[in-house]
């Protein structure tokens, strides 16, 4: 094994850098080249299928069916004009990561010929087998039927020789079995509230679109080491690794120099990139030794969410071409800074307003702080829900840790805002403004946009940022589908703008004239949300206190936080809002809590092994060879052998009492595997193996670290954090 190790990093330091030609040095020549997006619709369908499209996408019309073969006919031919050959229905199953069955355009035909063939039936609905997917309970294993129905909203696209049209996915009996369902739905609902509240400021908007713009972090590891560390390879993750003696102390990572390795990788992703639409413009080195970060321009969000599986598919692709393996873990290495996933969220509208940017005048300010303040509620109201969002079994090591924010759902806006909050709480009372009072808020609230050019607070520890123009959610983690958070966080913003426009309907109606009442509403909003708005260090000891004195909820692991799904409160409210029905949301709770005890699962069967498998024997081997040398020393020395020998005696010694403790803890690591085994209820399962199995991990890996630092390197049996962490 040493052996191997070596080679691997022979091999690395032998590696030049394999740089990749663009098609063009012009990214806008061949952006989208790849993706049936507007303008090639416009070359390929005619004018009656393309309106139809524009109508489906603009106002939720649906396709008939000899729209449906005319688009399948144009799609197919401009599909095979790239060489295409295949086709598949593109979706987001609940196992996190994205699905497709491949089907041929050739259809045999009489006299042993074959034509190419694809119509309106092929476009619109496909069945593929949904017997091996996540589904919570919501149908039996022998009910294998599952459907796929395209998502005219988002453009089909070519990779390789294979033409990809998004889908959503259900169950035969109409249950969402994929995350782009409850998407939409939660953009229909969010858009809905959203026009009836610009009703008080704008009547010509028609549209109003949740916008996201995510932040992708992740590692690169050479390939030949990866391969040869078996937790990296099954969980993704490193579960030993004594730290190395230079890692991120220094901050010289961070914005540096990128490696030309790793920059020829970069430049043949964005590439790929770039020819299927995704609008990636941002990249550069992040905080810890081989992480880097890359971000996209603003989309709506369910072309955002579908870029951003796409992505995480390339990213591992384009890896392998480089002898590079992508670690999109939350945290593949301790003592190392993880990686999350920024979910960048506004709303916007047909007539390009943001509403989360402040405009030019009073009149529009009071807009953002209608947006800014309802969402700053709506958090405040659901803050449990989000953090239940974001739960899983890689973001419980990263949320916490000196890179990210606590499990503590907490808003940050700045100083400056929360003084403009501060005087509408003051100002605004029950009875009527006085005209010099309305006068000093607008003059408070027309200041809002040099404010915001001046306002550089930024609070990396807050995990619910606003950052000028949107609501930064930081908690996300690297590897999961975006639209986890944005169906919750578009669903918690339906319902508060629903709820604001009924206060100031009923004060309206009350005789306030329209001003008033929302300046009235805005307060009310300000005062019950000032517990979730946190300005100071979200990692200090002191905010742990000071949340629960708020009644923030401080829910560390999972299992524990998924139970916030559960509560009443959150199935009324996406019932109520068509996002997720009962059977739904209990069916994605239980695959969840499934979900983080395979994980968990998985992650002590191979620490187990490796344990069992290569520490210890390597231990043995090492402790043996210093046992025939204190034997010899003996032989050399006499009775004074002692003397000598000392400094190996404790070391073999050393060896003796971790390998008992390591053989020992993973015996009852695998008693309490065996018995969470037995429970049948899935969420007490997933607990068990939280609080009965997990808890043996830190202690198996001390161990190792330790027998890391005293055994012979050449006998070490993985790499280490000092050869993984600087490839060049």
């Amino acid at each position: 094994m040493a052996t191997l190790r070596f080679s691997a990093l022979e091999k690395i330091f032998d590696r030049q850098p394999n740089w990749q030609d663009p098609p063009s040095n012009n990214i806008s020549d061949y952006f989208g080249q790849n993706v049936f997006n507007m303008d090639t619709m416009k070359e390929f369908l005619s004018k009656e299928a393309y309106n139809s499209i524009l109508d489906s996408m603009q106002k939720g019309k649906k396709i008939d069916r000899k729209i449906a073969d005319s688009v399948a006919t144009s799609m197919k031919a401009w599909a095979m004009s790239k060489g295409v050959t295949h086709y598949t229905h593109w979706f987001q199953p609940l196992t996190g990561r994205t699905a497709e069955k491949h089907d041929s355009f050739m259809e045999p035909v009489a006299g042993g010929k074959a034509i190419e063939s694809f119509g309106g039936g092929q476009l619109v609905q496909q069945e593929p087998d949904a017997s091996s997917f996540p589904n919570g309970g919501i149908r039996n294993t022998f009910e294998a039927r599952g459907y796929t129905a395209w998502d005219p909203t988002s453009p089909a696209f070519i990779i390789g020789k294979t033409l990809c049209i998004p889908t959503v996915f259900v169950s035969y009996t109409g249950e969402a079995l994929d995350y782009k369902t409850p998407l939409l739905k939660s953009n229909v609902a969010v858009e809905k509230a959203a026009l009836d509240v610009m009703k008080f400021f704008d009547k010509n908007v028609s549209r109003v679109i949740p916008t996201l713009g995510w932040e992708q972090e992740y590692f690169l590891v050479d390939a030949a080491l990866y391969n040869t560390r078996p937790d990296l390879v099954m969980t993704g993750r490193t579960l030993f690794g004594h730290s190395s003696s230079r890692g991120q102390q220094l901050d010289d990572h961070y914005f540096g120099s990128i490696p030309d390795r790793v920059m020829a990788f970069m430049q043949d992703f964005e590439n790929e990139a770039h020819l299927l639409g995704i609008p990636v413009t941002t990249r550069h080195n992040e905080v810890a030794p081989n992480q880097f970060e890359m971000a996209p321009m603003y989309e709506e969000v369910n072309i955002a969410v579908d870029h951003n599986q796409l992505v995480m598919d390339i990213l591992e692709k384009v890896a392998v071409k480089h002898h590079f393996r992508v670690l999109l873990h939350e945290k593949p290495f301790q003592g190392m800074n993880g990686s999350g996933k920024h979910n960048n969220w506004s709303l916007a509208t047909d007539t390009g307003i943001n509403l989360l940017s402040p405009g030019v005048n009073p009149k529009t300010n009071l807009r953002f702080l209608t947006f800014f303040v309802n969402t700053i509620a709506a958090v405040q109201k659901y803050d449990n829900l989000l953090r239940a969002t974001i739960a899983s079994a890689g973001n419980d090591h990263r949320l916490g840790a000196n890179e990210a924010p606590p499990a503590i759902i907490s808003i940050f806006i700045g100083s400056q805002l929360s003084a403009i909050l501060d005087e509408i709480e003051k100002k605004v009372h029950h009875g009527k403004l006085l005209p010099d009072e309305k006068t000093d808020l607008k003059l408070r609230i027309g200041k809002i946009p040099d404010i915001m050019l001046d306002n550089t607070d930024r609070n990396r520890t807050s995990s619910f940022a606003f950052t000028g123009n949107k609501f930064e959610f930081r908690a996300v983690g690297s590897h999961s589908n975006c639209a986890s958070a944005m169906v919750s966080l578009n669903t918690i913003m339906a319902e508060q703008l629903i709820s604001f426009k009924a206060d100031v309907d009923k004060l309206i109606k009350a005789g306030d004239k329209k001003d008033d009442a929302i300046f009235k509403t805005l307060k009310k909003n300000i005062v019950a949300s000032k517990g979730i708005r946190f300005e100071g260090d979200g990692y200090s000891d002191d905010w742990v206190i000071e949340a629960e004195k708020r009644g923030l909820a401080n829910v560390k692991s999972t299992p524990y936080a998924l139970d916030f799904m559960m509560d009443d409160s959150v199935k009324k409210l996406f019932a109520s809002h068509n996002v997720f029905s009962e059977v739904e949301l209990e069916a994605r709770y239980e695959i969840a809590q499934e979900h983080y005890k395979m994980k968990v699962q998985i992650e002590s069967r191979c620490l187990q092994d490796m344990v069992l498998n290569q520490i210890i024997p390597s231990a043995i081997d090492y402790q043996h060879r210093l046992v025939s040398n204190v034997t010899k020393m003996k032989e050399i020395f006499g009775t004074g052998f002692k003397k000598h020998a000392e400094p190996q005696m404790k070391i073999i010694e050393e060896i003796s009492t971790r390998i008992e403790s390591l053989q020992s803890m993973a015996e009852e690591m695998r008693v309490a595997r065996k018995s969470a085994n037995k429970i049948d209820d899935v969420a007490l399962q997933s607990k068990a193996y939280c609080d009965n199995v997990f808890k043996f991990f830190d202690e198996i890996r001390y161990n190792v670290d330790k027998l890391e630092v005293i055994i012979d390197n050449e006998l070490w049996p993985i790499p280490k954090y000092r050869e993984m962490l600087f490839t060049r």
